[in-house]
């Protein structure tokens, strides 16, 4: 692995360069590139344009009074082991203000979800389609529940205040799209976006801007920008021109991650132009949130930030994303210490599991509930002689 690694880093290096040539090309026809994009047909996901390609942003001055918000959950999922079907989601929550009365407030939030109404999601008036609440969903419904404890806190935060509330991740729920409607509906429409919502109207009293936090992206949105560039044909159609067998003009940035093109382009603490996200669940449901992002220069890592659109078009909020998040990059390592705390306070540990399955033993047999286990439980925690 290592040996092709290393004989594959020249190559690689000669497509970057050939990349961030193409970058700084197409800042000159901007209104072309756009056009171009909304027209064409990729197979991949591409970023729109904002204010364009290569430009950089200094950071701005942090405010002299501020605070900032973040959550962070972990949970124990459903044991399909156990007759007893129940989860729990503990969101660890942090509160920093600094200025002149310096404070900070760290706490954690357990919820044990039993009822039958919280095992499943139901399509209103349709029975038998039930969609059981464990798993991969289960992973989304413990974000809805982080964004829903960041927008109670948000609430208590005093008016004419400067806040940053943060959350650690993409705003985007990708894994909704292998889901029914009515799912989508549950933990987006009603759960998700409702809580963004309410912070976006806490501005109406005080200053609020919303950002999450991705370190080490692995996305490739701006990159596939500049392939559609790239391609002879306009509008780009992969489907109608281009064989899965072919070698085609944009393959020659194919492979090359945003956070590669920004690190040659950003200095400490710069931020990127803004782009916004072709996800079809964004275009579909977000509205007013829909989501933007930049990428951000912290010391030797180029970090991803995401922003609803009403942070974004909002000169104040959008400075204030930045200065906050460099300055908790800063206070963490490199890392926001909001949300580096935020998940000291939502871990959940492989021996809280255990003790919490003993725990829910221990109190049936204590009750007399009867509650049964599959043989392979029993197996795993039978000494063999």
């Amino acid at each position: 692995m290592v040996a092709r690694l290393k004989a594959s880093g020249e190559e690689r290096q000669k497509r970057l360069n050939y990349a961030l040539d193409v970058l700084h090309n197409q800042t000159a026809d901007l209104a072309n590139l756009i056009r171009k994009i909304a027209s064409s047909k990729t197979t991949w996901l591409v970023a729109g344009v904002v204010d364009g390609l290569d430009q950089h942003y200094e950071a701005p001055a942090i405010p002299t009074e501020f605070s900032v918000l973040a959550t962070d959950g972990s949970h124990i999922d459903v044991n399909r082991h156990w007759s007893t079907r129940c989860y729990l989601i503990n969101i660890g929550s942090v509160i920093l203000h600094y200025g002149a009365y310096p404070s900070a407030t760290l706490d954690s939030f357990p919820h044990l979800y039993f009822d039958d109404e919280d095992l499943v999601i139901t399509p209103v008036g349709v029975r038998g389609r039930e969609q059981l609440i464990e798993g991969a969903l289960l992973g989304i419904k413990r974000g809805v529940d982080e964004c829903r404890q960041l927008s109670e806190l948000a609430a208590e935060l005093l008016p004419d205040s400067s806040n940053l509330a943060l959350l650690d991740g993409s705003l985007i729920l990708w894994s909704l799209e292998a889901y029914p409607e009515f799912v989508t509906e549950a933990l987006l429409n009603k759960g998700f976006l409702n809580y963004l919502d309410q912070m976006r109207q806490l501005n109406n009293s005080k200053q609020l801007a919303l950002a999450s936090y991705i370190s080490f992206p692995h996305s490739t949105d701006v990159v596939n920008t500049l392939r559609v560039a790239l391609c002879p044909h306009d509008p780009a159609d992969c489907d109608r021109y281009c064989s899965t067998n072919e070698k085609r003009d944009c393959d020659t940035v194919a492979g090359i991650r945003d956070r590669e093109l920004f690190s040659n382009i950003l200095a400490r603490g710069e931020r990127s132009a803004i782009f916004i996200s072709g996800s079809s669940i964004v275009r579909k449901h977000y509205g007013v949130h829909q989501v933007y992002f930049f990428y951000l220069r912290v010391n030797n890592e180029v970090a991803r930030v995401e922003i609803p659109r009403w942070v974004a078009v909002d000169e104040g909020l959008l400075t204030l994303v930045h200065a906050l998040v460099l300055d908790q990059c800063h206070h963490g390592q490199g890392y926001p210490v909001a949300l580096s705390e935020a998940h000291e306070k939502a871990v959940v540990t492989v021996t809280n599991r255990e003790n919490f399955w003993q725990l829910v033993e221990s109190s049936l047999t204590k009750e007399h509930v009867p509650s049964f286990s599959s043989a392979k439980s029993q197996s795993k925690r039978t000494r063999w002689v």
